[in-house]
């Protein structure tokens, strides 16, 4: 039989496949995140993440510091507030000497070069286990975002490299860059959760930081997963409102918008491989119905090909390993 074309030649050996991949994972690409809480020497794993721990501020600084010799750049520190500390007014996420400011200071003191981006939401510090202030059974937008805005001014005084929003309230980009600018901090950047779905693939996570709801559920503030539009306008007002980075959450179940956002912006568009999609390649592997390593660079891969420049995930340690 004779073929003009012969597509396969291009796939003949590793080397070949190698040369032509139009896509490929570097350390680079990854944001590790990081669960931290009260205490010393404290390394506990989550029970809905296998091989994903909590760690004391102690700890954390030795995780980072390993995570930097792999040549990994970045972390997204998230953190476990006491819950006497919990309240509807955010008041410990503006303290000075909080978990949080204090975790900035030490890794930045530890491991200076070491990008640190924070989570910017009021759930971990809620009494009520959401986003935003409650007042009336509703999240109220406008009273959240300047305590928002407080946060992120915190973080930067703490030495943030980026402030992440991850609430969802309408106008916080604009407030937080606002913010940031009056009080000098011209260098801090923003990564905004711009498309961020209301996904019940977030349990793990919510396990890990103890922030579930109280009541009801986030669906007025986080998106409706029926939505592809309204993600690429999010990301646009964001970006007018200064936003540095945007980012999609969840991230396998959402690809398309991943091309969406990055086909409408010109900012980098980050992902985030979140909890529970961690979870099922976990549970998936412990069963012998799936390769782990491979569904992970599988997974890793399909999130640059879709069009993200940077991914958040719980399995940079095991991909930069097997890269």
């Amino acid at each position: 039989m004779y073929l003009q074309r012969r597509n396969r030649i291009l796939r003949v050996s590793p080397a070949i496949r190698a040369m032509v991949a139009e896509t490929s994972l570097t350390p680079n690409d990854f944001i590790v995140p990081l669960f931290i809480c009260e205490g010393e020497n404290v390394k506990d794993e989550i029970a809905s993440m296998p091989n994903y721990f909590r760690y004391s501020l102690d700890n954390t600084v030795k995780e980072v510091k390993e995570l930097w010799s792999m040549g990994i750049k970045c972390v997204l520190l998230f953190v476990k507030s006491k819950d006497e500390l919990k309240d509807n007014k955010g008041t410990e996420a503006v303290n000075p000497d909080g978990l949080m400011q204090r975790s900035i200071k030490a890794i930045k003191n530890a491991v200076p070069e070491m990008l640190v981006m924070t989570d910017v939401a009021l759930d971990p510090y809620s009494s009520y286990g959401h986003d935003g202030i409650v007042e009336n059974g509703q999240i109220v937008n406008d009273a959240t975002v300047e305590v928002l805005a407080q946060m992120s001014v915190s973080h930067a005084q703490a030495g943030a490299d980026f402030v992440a929003p991850s609430d969802m309230m309408d106008g916080r980009i604009g407030a937080i860059r606002q913010a940031l600018e009056e009080n000098h901090f011209t260098n801090t950047g923003i990564m905004a959760y711009s498309a961020k779905y209301a996904s019940c693939f977030y349990g793990p996570f919510r396990d890990a930081l103890d922030s579930a709801p109280g009541f009801g559920d986030k669906k007025t503030y986080q998106m409706d997963y029926s939505n592809r539009i309204e993600a690429v306008k999010e990301a646009q007002m964001d970006v007018e409102e200064g936003a540095d980075i945007v980012m999609v959450k969840p991230g396998l179940p959402y690809l398309d918008i991943v091309r969406e956002v990055k086909n409408s912006v010109d900012v980098p568009v980050s992902v985030y491989n979140i909890s529970g999609e961690y979870a099922m390649i976990k549970a998936a592997a412990k069963t012998g119905w799936i390769d782990e390593n491979k569904a992970i660079l599988e997974t890793l891969t399909a999130f640059k090909r879709a069009g993200a420049d940077l991914i958040a995930t719980y399995f940079a340690r095991e991909a930069v390993r097997m890269l």
